[in-house]
């Protein structure tokens, strides 16, 4: 078995294809298919330009370039492409929206460990 290097692309769900069920994956999956159901990982999820994704997204990092319905939870990034047209509650602590995307949802950003937090006072 071929060691994959870190961020390599492991797993491809290609245009015309379609999946239903649970998906999870190691390092980045991309999707320009149609996916019905819950996707789990702590690490990066590309929806192409001709994906259809509807459940639960709970990965590390998402690109969309594609449609997502349902909810997403990012634990680092969420980027929403010029062509990407996202129906979902969104939690993540970074949202990129760029011009042109569609976004119709809730978002919920922040760190929710707030008894984590240090304050760090400015030296004079």
């Amino acid at each position: 078995m071929t060691k994959l290097k870190s961020g390599e692309l492991n797993g491809f769900l290609d245009r015309g294809s379609s999946f239903r069920g649970e998906l999870e994956f190691e390092d980045t999956m991309r999707i320009d298919g149609k996916f019905n159901g819950k996707i789990m990982s702590k690490n990066e999820l590309i929806v192409g330009d001709s994906a259809t994704i509807e459940g639960d997204i709970h990965v590390g990092r998402v690109a969309i370039s594609g449609t997502v319905i349902g909810k997403i939870v990012a634990a680092q990034r969420v980027e929403i492409h010029r062509n990407g047209k996202v129906y979902s509650d969104i939690d993540t602590p970074a949202l990129v929206i760029e011009e042109g995307a569609i976004f119709q949802g809730n978002c919920v950003m922040g760190d929710r460990k707030a008894g984590n937090v240090t304050n760090i006072a400015a030296k004079a």
